[in-house]
């Protein structure tokens, strides 16, 4: 069975919608900027790729979960705008999400300095723990859009919106729905998170200017730019979605995933997984390598995860001819759980269009890599493509994208 995608919805911090972040993608313009949102003074990091909205700028930020409602809302509402299906949606919610809870300035505001404070702290404490606790996100958005049985929310950490992909496609596979919303979206920027990432040494300290920081497969690479966001697809299957006329955007042909169970952060270095990931997923598709016109790499700008990824693909599609891999995480930065919703939802776009999406600030490419990494968006003859999204843990998924 063939699941035809027929609503692509987007959140990045080069655009509110997936036309304008398209755009702005296929342009090369970075979204990276100095973070106003929290005061950075003393971090060694001070730059992201922000979706800020009115109250950033009044001083008072939103809570991560009021950020995710918002911008997957934003997502998946225009998702459905474009697939005709304005509700109630006669499909489940599969949806990526980060374990985000109630941050320190409004825990400290309503007297809660741990858990057991928030548990005690009267009805306005228990809404934000819930947030958390249940996954309260998630259900809000499946309310929103009348979505059918219970809501999934997936945390596999940067994987986590392929994975709600996979939880789609096999839901559709099984009979057991006809159509799904699948996507992610991310808001973990904030003081707390900001700083535990920084700890992890998986920040690019460079801060200067913000839009060369990230700068995956090059010499400099030195980490990563966190960035908010969210991505929606709507999934059918291909009968469903010619049944009712609708326009069919692409295709997502096979899923695949791994774990590598190496450490807590990092990735095997023989990146055994994300062969098997890679693979997995072509085999799911029904492809061979030779099939595969481009990758859009999960392209953190990490030394590590940069050379181990271009290992694994010239494992997969051999080291004569690979095909062109780049990183949009050079412009809308590290999405972490909403990347792999955005970044299927980007290789479709770059499929309709025929054009392969840059990895800008390629002024000192790494020989090691040995890939053609797009440093300057082109048009391209191509029928399908590759997603890859690995996530701490080791937990490894990737998503085959076929044309219309």
């Amino acid at each position: 069975m063939r699941v035809a995608v027929t609503g692509i919805g987007m959140v990045t911090a080069v655009g509110r919608d997936a036309a304008s972040s398209w755009a702005a993608i296929r342009a090369g313009r970075s979204g990276v900027r100095d973070i106003t949102r929290f005061d950075t003074t003393g971090m060694k990091a001070r730059v992201a790729a922000c979706v800020d909205f009115p109250e950033d700028a009044s001083g008072t930020p939103l809570v991560a979960p009021e950020r995710l409602r918002r911008m997957g809302e934003a997502a998946i509402a225009e998702a459905l705008a474009q697939a005709g299906m304005p509700g109630p949606f006669p499909g489940p919610l599969c949806f990526g999400l980060p374990p985000v809870e109630i941050e320190w300035p409004q825990r400290l505001a309503l007297g809660a300095g741990d858990h057991a404070g928030m548990i005690a702290g009267g009805a306005g404490m228990a809404r934000h723990y819930q947030d958390f606790l249940l996954g309260g996100v998630a259900t809000w958005l499946a309310e929103r859009f009348e979505t059918q049985g219970v809501p999934q929310a997936v945390t596999t950490a940067c994987a986590s919106g392929a994975s709600a992909i996979q939880l789609a496609i096999e839901a559709i596979r099984r009979g057991e729905a006809d159509c799904a919303i699948a996507g992610g979206a991310e808001a973990s920027l904030q003081p707390e998170a900001f700083i535990r990432f920084g700890l992890l040494q998986a920040l690019s300290g460079r801060n200067e200017p913000p839009e060369a920081v990230s700068r995956p497969f090059t010499k400099s690479r030195d980490g990563f730019v966190m960035g908010d966001g969210a991505g929606a697809l709507v999934l059918e299957s291909e009968a469903h979605a010619r049944a009712r006329g609708a326009t069919i955007l692409g295709y997502i042909l096979g899923v695949g995933e791994a774990a590598d169970t190496f450490h807590r952060t990092r990735s095997s270095p023989d990146g055994h997984a994300i062969v098997a990931a890679m693979e997995r997923a072509l085999a799911d598709a029904g492809l061979t390598p030779a099939e595969v016109g481009y990758i859009n790499a999960h392209g953190t700008s990490t030394p590590e995860n940069d050379k181990m990824e271009t290992l694994a693909a010239k494992l997969v599609f051999g080291t004569e001819a690979p095909p062109p891999i780049s990183s949009t995480k050079s412009m809308i930065g590290h999405t972490l759980s909403a990347a792999g919703a955005i970044e299927a939802g980007v290789c479709l776009l770059a499929l309709r269009d025929q054009f392969l999406p840059p990895t800008i600030n390629q002024d000192d490419p790494d020989p090691e890599i040995g890939m053609d990494t797009v440093p300057v968006g082109r048009p391209h003859d191509f029928r399908a493509a590759l997603s890859n999204s690995f996530g701490f843990g080791g937990q490894n998924v990737c998503v085959v994208v076929g044309a219309a």
